[in-house]
């Protein structure tokens, strides 16, 4: 079975996406212009990506504007069934695979089942659909236009395939856009994976140690959200330069090991495998808590904590206990899969309003590009980036002012 039908989960999962549509008004107006030109008529698109709500209001957008959408999820425990439900119920343009809690095996065979269709385009979040092409035999193989790459995570392993020159078709790095990384990673991550802790545990993060690995964008957000929150904040980095910056930023800076014993909470958002170890997890304290906000689940190495457990439970849903000791338990949330969607519902809508034109700008962007770009990766440009800044203003009322001939030939004497 590729998704939940059930009458029931639809109608709860339209309600969802009916919410999200009222709070993402520049998506709306791209998705207006879309439809009245169907600029995707006759392609098909491939998704994987996180199903929830603001996802498939994405996914109807495309498929208003004439695209045959075919849709996986990128990362087995964000699926929310009742939004795939009333994804599938709702166009017969719209094709879903994905199911909540889903094994490994049953994850790759979702993604497969996108690519049996051959999608000319795709949108990918963290990697997972291009890799799955990737593994197909040549002769199996067809002509991809490009595809827009969501994730911090996936970017990098993209530039890696473009080193190794094993791309196979145009890569657009939306994550990299200003629209993107300055909004999303920042305040949809701070906000999101706070939200989720806290609806997870159901504890006070005021006068706690918050203990936050990785000063990027993501874990910019978090430390700003965790100290508004009334939280001591302390960041373990590899960066010199960003530790500099968590230092003037006003937040304790010290390695993990240091940490180890005096956090409550500890977030990982760096993207890296093994960032809290069997090095650190006898050093924590009874009852603290680990979440992971980066992509995969492998910055917290839970095979290690597994093997100095004595046992395991689950304490709430979405928590497990690793009981180190009759005494010692240490809380694992989501089961170290990024906390923000695999134990809440992600980033705000007002968020991924931004973030999905992004997206969808990108696509359009191939559409008019295609047989001029190499398999290679490229920044979304600029022009894109800004229309979207722009409309995301005029939406909220706010006016600003702008260069006179003048000041803009000052900038620009040549």
């Amino acid at each position: 079975m590729s998704v939940i039908k059930n009458p029931a989960l639809a109608s709860s999962g339209n309600q969802k996406i009916r919410w999200v549509k009222d709070f993402m008004p520049t998506l709306t107006k791209i998705g207006i212009e879309l439809a009245k030109k169907q600029t995707f008529a006759g392609f098909k698109i491939g998704m994987s990506i996180h199903m929830e709500a603001k996802t498939a209001y994405l996914a109807t957008i495309l498929s208003n504007a004439g695209a045959s959408v075919f849709i996986t999820g990128c990362n087995p425990l964000s699926t929310q069934d009742d939004i795939a439900a009333a994804l599938a119920t709702n166009t017969n343009d719209i094709e879903v695979y994905a199911i909540h809690g889903v094994d490994e095996e049953t994850y790759r065979r979702h993604l497969k089942a996108v690519l049996l269709h051959q999608p000319d385009l795709i949108i990918d979040d963290g990697g997972d659909l291009l890799e799955a092409y990737c593994d197909l035999p040549e002769s199996k193989r067809w002509p991809v236009i490009g595809g827009c790459e969501e994730t911090t995570t996936g970017v990098l392993r993209l530039r890696q395939r473009q080193k190794q020159k094993t791309l196979p078709f145009p890569m657009i790095d939306i994550n990299d856009a200003r629209c993107k990384h300055y909004y999303d990673n920042r305040y949809g991550t701070g906000q999101s994976v706070l939200e989720a802790i806290m609806h997870a545990t159901n504890t006070l993060i005021a006068g706690k140690n918050v203990v936050i690995a990785g000063y990027g964008y993501c874990g910019r957000g978090i430390a700003m959200r965790a100290h508004g929150l009334g939280a001591k904040v302390i960041v373990c980095e590899i960066d010199p330069a960003k530790a500099l910056e968590a230092h003037h930023d006003g937040f304790i800076v010290m390695k993990m090991e240091k940490a180890a014993p005096i956090g409550d909470y500890f977030i990982t958002a760096t993207g890296c495998k093994d960032v809290i170890t069997s090095a650190h997890f006898n050093k924590m304290h009874n009852n603290a808590f680990l979440a992971n906000a980066g992509h995969f689940d492998v910055e917290i190495n839970l095979k290690q904590l597994r093997s100095i457990s004595k046992s395991t439970s689950e304490r709430r849903n979405g928590v497990t206990g690793y009981h180190l000791s009759y005494n010692h338990t240490l809380n694992v949330l989501a089961e170290g899969r990024l906390v923000n969607l695999a134990a809440g519902d992600g980033h705000p809508a007002e968020i991924m309003d931004m973030s999905f034109s992004l997206q969808t700008l990108g696509l359009k962007y191939l559409i008019d590009h295609h047989g001029t770009l190499s398999r290679k990766v490229y920044n979304l440009p600029r022009d894109i980036d800004d229309s979207v800044a722009w409309s995301k203003l005029d939406a909220l009322g706010i006016k600003i002012d702008q260069l006179t001939v003048d000041q803009y030939s000052y900038y620009s004497p040549n």
